[in-house]
């Protein structure tokens, strides 16, 4: 077997826990054979945005077809 890791960045309003949330939601619609989630770094968004906006960034591991 053979896995490749992607970056994403969940963004959530709500907190870390949906920014996460959102990521792996994300990794599911539009990736095959997903496996772990690696959670990298946390950070919030606050010069640019009416509102606080959590960021969560994760490596999403999936196994490559054959």
């Amino acid at each position: 077997m053979v896995y490749k890791k992607v970056t994403l960045i969940g963004r959530s309003t709500e907190g870390f826990d949906q920014a996460v949330d959102n990521a792996v939601e994300r990794a599911n619609k539009t990736l095959d054979n997903v496996h772990w989630i690696e959670v990298e770094e946390m950070g919030v968004e606050v010069a640019s945005v009416p509102e606080h906006e959590y960021q969560a960034e994760v490596e999403v591991a999936f196994e490559l077809r054959e």
